[in-house]
């Protein structure tokens, strides 16, 4: 089967809902603007998603020329401009990565805090923003922005399908959050995957993705909907205790991607083996 890119997805405020764009520039870090911005907690700067709030998934991004519309069903409309700019910052934290963001204003701030009824704050990652991805895991320097720790997370579309075949309700990809989705190849077959070329661009598959409770949350809604899809997967997807669906990617240089690219497989690795 020939394998294309079917969907790609940026996510420009992490944890709200994504864009599926046709195209998109691969920068330094990453899609460009995919997790460029965070909410963190006011007081500690530690990130904030939808695994202790779910409701930042009724957050929907908007490209709108030389801003980002943040929209939220009766909580209105906000803008922040997507260029760049020098203003105070403030120290956050991922996961274990911690440094500096710039803050984004009161104004935003405020809004999030309304929306989800605590001190937040909007942060952007700086100019000179240099998170490495794990050097256990990448030897090279590989950057990425407030991702969970890679640039890309690619699925395929027959792991999906895979999957739903086993579920009573069918979930839409949009659960899982990928970047990059491929069709045309067998289920997982991006477990065998150890490089990769989409278009003029190679990616590296690094690791499975391990997945969490923001797989549980409807897209549309904000409200956990119990705990499928985990058990379903966890029946043939589990390792060391977790389970694992899509594969955590870095790229290897600087491109664009646009849906309908082929996929070609450069060179494989033994397949994960699973409990």
């Amino acid at each position: 089967m020939a394998a294309t890119l079917a969907s790609l997805f940026v996510y420009p405020l992490k944890s709200a809902r994504g864009i599926a764009v046709a195209r998109s520039t691969v920068d330094g870090f990453g899609l460009r603007l995919d997790r460029a911005f965070m909410v963190v907690d006011a007081a500690s700067g530690l990130f904030v998603t939808q695994r202790e709030e779910a409701q930042l998934v009724r957050i929907v991004p908007a490209l709108r020329g030389d801003a980002l519309e943040l929209a939220a069903e009766g909580a209105g409309t906000i803008r922040v401009a997507l260029r760049e700019r020098d203003g105070p910052t403030r120290p956050v934290r991922v996961w274990r990565y911690t440094g500096e963001a710039v803050d984004q204003g009161d104004e935003p701030a405020d809004w999030l805090s309304a929306l989800l009824g605590r001190a937040l704050r909007l942060v952007r990652v700086p100019r000179d923003h240099a998170r490495r991805v794990n050097p256990e895991r990448v030897p090279f320097d590989a950057r990425t922005t407030f991702t969970d720790g890679y640039p890309f997370l690619l699925i395929s579309q027959a792991a999906l399908d895979g999957l739903n075949a086993r579920l009573e309700e069918p979930l839409p990809i949009e659960r899982f959050r990928p970047n990059l989705l491929v069709a045309g190849t067998e289920p997982h077959a991006e477990d065998g995957w150890r490089r990769i070329r989409i278009g003029d661009l190679e990616l590296l598959l690094v690791k499975g993705c391990d997945r969490c409770v923001v797989t549980t949350v409807d897209p549309g809604t904000g409200e956990r909907r119990g705990p499928e899809p985990l058990p379903a997967l966890a029946r043939y997807r589990r390792r060391d205790g977790a389970v694992s669906f899509g594969q955590n990617a870095v790229h290897l240089g600087r491109g664009t991607l646009q849906v309908g690219m082929p996929v070609e497989v450069l060179e494989s690795q033994p397949p994960t083996h699973f409990d």
